[in-house]
C-alpha cells in the first residue's frame, strides 16, 4: 500500500493490525465525534459567563423595553404602547435635558482628550524623570471615590470660602457663584463687560461648566493611560529616522505620532462619547455636595441620565423613565455607529 506521509488516514491504517484496520469512513466519524465533544466542553466552560451576561445585561434590556410600554407601578402595569415615547419626544424638559447632555459632552470630551494626549506625550519622553510617579499621580483621580472627590471640589467651588473665589479676588476679579449659578458663562462675561448679547450667546451655565471641570479632572488620567499604551506601539526607529532627516519635535508629533496613534485615538473617542452621554455619578455627586437639587440650579445641570433618575425615584414614573433610557440608548448607539462608519476606516494604517 503506497501512502502519502501527510495522509493521516493512511498512516492510521498502516499502524493498525490487519484485523483491526479502521476504514476511512470510520476515522472521519471518530474525528467528528471528538470535535463535537470538544465543542460541548467549550460551551460548558463559557456557560457561566453567558448566564451572568444574560441575567444582568440582556434580560434588563428587554425588561426595560417592556416597562417603557406600560405605565403605573411595577405590580400593576397598564399597557399603553408607545405613549411614553411620544410623551418624552413632546416634552420640553426632555429636549432641554438632551441639549444639556450634548453641551456637557462637548465641554468635557475634547478638552479631556487634548489634555490627556498632551500629558501622555510629555510623560513618554525619556528626559522626564520619575515618569512612573507622575503617571500614578495623573491616574489617581480616576480611582479615587467620586463622592469624596466631589466633596473636595464642592469646597473649591464654594462661593463664600472656596479656593477659586479666593484666587479670583486676589487677582482683582469678582467672585463667582459656580455650582449655584444658573446663568450662562457668556452672559456673565457680557455683564462684566457691560454689553448686551443675544440669548443664544449665553452659553452653558456656570454650574455646568464647574461640573465639567470636575469631570475633566476625574477622567483625564484614564485617557492618559490609554494614550501611553498607544505610544508604546510606535517604533522608536521611525522617530530616529525622522530626526536624521532633520525633523523637529512638532514635525515628529504631527507626521508620526498623530497618524500612528489613530487606532488609540479612535478607541478613546468611542469610549468618551459613550461615557459622556451616559454620565451620572459626577453630576449627581457634585450637586449633592453643593447642596443643590438633583438637576442643579434651575435644572441647568439636568442631563438625560439625571432627568431619567428624577422621573424614576422622585415621581415614580417607571414607564416614562424606561422610555427615556431606551431613547438615550438609541442615541448612544447612533453616535457609536457614526464613529465606526466615519472614523473607523480612517483609524487604520
Amino acid at each position: 500500500m503506497i501512502c502519502d506521509l501527510a495522509d493521516e488516514e493512511c498512516i492510521l491504517a498502516r499502524s493498525t493490525p490487519v484485523a483491526q484496520t479502521i476504514s476511512p469512513r470510520t476515522a472521519v466519524q471518530t474525528r467528528a465525534i471528538r470535535k463535537r465533544r470538544t465543542q460541548w466542553s467549550a460551551y460548558i466552560f463559557i456557560l457561566p459567563a453567558f448566564v451572568i451576561i444574560g441575567i444582568f445585561h440582556i434580560f434588563p434590556v428587554f425588561y426595560a423595553v417592556y416597562v417603557s410600554l406600560n405605565k403605573g407601578a411595577i405590580n400593576r402595569f397598564a399597557f399603553v404602547g408607545l405613549d411614553q415615547y411620544a410623551r418624552a419626544l413632546s416634552s420640553g424638559d426632555f429636549w432641554n435635558a438632551l441639549v444639556t447632555t450634548l453641551v456637557y459632552a462637548l465641554l468635557t470630551m475634547p478638552i479631556t482628550m487634548a489634555l490627556a494626549l498632551f500629558f501622555a506625550y510629555l510623560l513618554y519622553q525619556p528626559f522626564v524623570k520619575a515618569r512612573g510617579i507622575f503617571r500614578a499621580i495623573f491616574f489617581l483621580p480616576y480611582v479615587v471615590s467620586t463622592v469624596g472627590s466631589a466633596i473636595v471640589w464642592a469646597w473649591i467651588f464654594d462661593p463664600r470660602s472656596g479656593l477659586l473665589n479666593f484666587v479670583l479676588t486676589r487677582l482683582g476679579l469678582p467672585a463667582l457663584r459656580w455650582l449655584i449659578e444658573p446663568d450662562g458663562v457668556g452672559l456673565l462675561v457680557a455683564q462684566g463687560l457691560g454689553v448686551n448679547i443675544p440669548t443664544w450667546l449665553d452659553g452653558p451655565s456656570l454650574a455646568l461648566v464647574a461640573v465639567s471641570i470636575f469631570t475633566i479632572w476625574q477622567f483625564m488620567g484614564y485617557d492618559i493611560v490609554i494614550f501611553l499604551a498607544g505610544l508604546t506601539t510606535i517604533p522608536n526607529e521611525m522617530y530616529e529616522a525622522a530626526r536624521i532627516d532633520g525633523a523637529n519635535g512638532f514635525q515628529l508629533f504631527r507626521h508620526i505620532t498623530i497618524p500612528l496613534l489613530a487606532p488609540t485615538t479612535f478607541f478613546v473617542i468611542v469610549i468618551s462619547v459613550i461615557g459622556s452621554l451616559q454620565s451620572f455619578n459626577s453630576i449627581f455627586a457634585m450637586n449633592q455636595a453643593a447642596e443643590q437639587s438633583l438637576g442643579g440650579p434651575l435644572g441647568s445641570t439636568s442631563t438625560l441620565t439625571v432627568y431619567m433618575f428624577d422621573q424614576l425615584y422622585t415621581y415614580s414614573n417607571y414607564g416614562y423613565a424606561a422610555a427615556i433610557a431606551i431613547i438615550l440608548s438609541c442615541i448612544i448607539l447612533a453616535f457609536t455607529l457614526f464613529n465606526f462608519k466615519v472614523l473607523g476606516k480612517r483609524s487604520s494604517y
